[in-house]
């Protein structure tokens, strides 16, 4: 008997002690590393997560799932630290009616390609809200907001951190290649490459401060995760017949995310203490994404199949050749 059972003890051990490391490298922002490789951090960790769950499978899965969608809420709210809002505004104001226009655009047309594709309507909406604001971080706010379930995270997160990858590598040449300076291709970056920290790594590696414009302008797309949210709150109420539907509840985390903003803004200390809160919160992220990775399995995956990412492409495509002429006209 005790023979028989030996064998199936090791995947188990193996898989918990593989967990706990995977968990643990998640942690590696604090340890301040470059800010190319803090891009690929978090994509990283949800490829570990898959990858560990379709081999020796989760050791922790309703664990994981509880403690993932607290996780992605406390990210979001730590990233507000790392804002001032006065800079975010005055580089918002310049572009609010082209920021306005693309993020209807992107959601319009993810709307159309997700009936003409027959996505799933959450992995096309969570795809969408990446691609129109923050990438990973907005897709974590969205997916808490409408309960999205882990394969539909997974994917959406999975297709906009490959389109981030690509950017970061194609975009710095491409921008010297078409002679921008460097508030242009700060502009372009900030707003066609989807997540915070790919922005900053491409903007880097540009050079000449154009890292400084890509950062404020990407930020200002943040803000727009608070009407978004607000928006999806009130037509899943509507939509689900509660007996709330009339009215809009602000999701905690935003409410929080607007608070750490304001305080970050206005409070020096707080504001000091902004890039290492960040770090944490890529942490926080990074250790939530290996979690939604860590319950993906085959059947999901292929429940989900390659339309995603096609939507992922087609609207990247739009909002960067979009951005890019209206840069180039700057």
């Amino acid at each position: 008997m005790s023979s028989n059972q030996s064998p199936s003890k090791s995947p188990i051990t193996l898989s918990k002690a593989l967990f706990w490391l995977v968990a643990v490298l998640c942690c590696a922002p604090l340890l301040k590393i470059p800010e190319k490789a803090l891009a690929f951090v978090a994509p990283g960790a949800l490829i570990l997560g898959i990858a560990l769950a379709l081999t020796l499978g989760n050791p922790f899965p309703v664990e994981s799932k509880k403690v993932s969608k607290t996780l992605l809420q406390a990210a979001v709210v730590l990233l507000g630290f790392s804002m001032d809002l006065q800079k975010v505004f005055d580089a918002g104001k310049s572009g609010l009616v082209f920021a306005l226009v693309s993020i209807s655009g992107v959601f319009l047309l993810g709307w159309g390609i997700q009936k003409l594709l027959n996505v799933r309507p959450q992995t096309s909406l969570l795809v969408s809200t990446g691609t129109a604001i923050c990438g990973g971080s907005a897709i974590a706010a969205m997916s808490t907001v409408m309960d999205s379930p882990q394969e539909d995270v997974s994917v959406a997160v999975g297709t906009v951190f490959l389109l981030n990858a690509i950017a970061l590598v194609l975009f710095p040449p491409l921008g010297h290649l078409l002679k921008m300076t460097p508030d242009q291709f700060g502009s372009w970056s900030g707003i066609a490459i989807h997540d915070v920290s790919s922005v900053v790594g491409a903007a880097t590696a540009f050079g000449g401060g154009a890292v400084q414009t890509a950062t404020a302008v990407k930020l200002s797309r943040v803000l727009y995760l608070v009407p978004i949210t607000l928006i999806a709150t009130y037509f899943r109420n509507r939509n689900s017949g509660s007996a709330k539907s009339a009215s809009v509840p602000i999701p905690w985390f935003i409410g929080l995310f607007v608070l750490a903003s304001v305080l970050s803004t206005y409070i020096q200390p707080v504001h000091t203490l902004g890039p290492s809160i960040k770090l944490i919160s890529l942490s926080g992220f990074s250790l939530s994404l290996f979690l939604i990775g860590g319950g993906i399995s085959m059947k999901t995956l292929k429940m989900v199949g390659v339309r995603p990412l096609i939507q992922g492409v087609a609207l990247w495509a739009f909002i960067s050749v979009a951005a890019l002429v209206v840069v180039l006209k700057m």
